[in-house]
């Protein structure tokens, strides 16, 4: 019975565990995005991509590590479903890039990308991670009375 206290005693992070992704991916992205700065024909050549492919690539990087960040922002708004709809499309932005990168890498099968490319295919998750979870939760609007509440649950919890 001790075992089944202790598990119970395990603070649940129901609201706020999604950000132990976003963050991340959010820091990936935006670094991706920024290093591709300024978007320019020559660096589109050198990676062997027309220029307005380069150009949405850096610019779809960039927004989606934003728009990851501003939609788990507006979680703590009363717009919680323009925060859920950039979440979602910015998951769905991330899937796409991904997805580019996997089939430049011109990989010999898919049981070789899943085997050998590991970091790519985490990034792609994680993309599909938010365009179909998106931010909404069980409760819809998190104000800050109940993120106060969450933390301090958690906090009594664990003492």
């Amino acid at each position: 019975m001790k075992l089944k206290e202790l598990t119970m005693k395990i603070p649940v992070f129901r609201r706020l565990s999604h950000w132990l992704l976003r963050i991340p991916l959010i820091i990936v992205f935006m670094q991706q995005g920024l290093s591709k700065m300024p978007v320019t024909p020559e660096t589109a050549d050198a990676f062997g991509l027309p220029y307005i492919v380069w150009w949405f690539v850096a610019y779809g990087e960039l927004g989606a590590g934003i728009g990851l960040l501003v939609g788990g922002l507006i979680m703590f708004t009363r717009w919680v479903w323009v925060g859920d709809l950039i979440t979602r499309f910015s998951g769905f932005v991330i899937g796409c890039i991904v997805t580019g990168v996997i089939w430049m890498g011109q990989p010999e099968s898919l049981t070789f990308v899943l085997l050998y490319d590991h970091f790519h295919v985490l990034l792609w998750v994680g993309g599909l991670f938010f365009a179909l979870k998106g931010t909404r939760n069980n409760k819809t609007i998190i104000t800050t009375e109940l993120l106060i509440q969450e933390l301090v649950g958690v906090s009594s919890r664990i003492c």
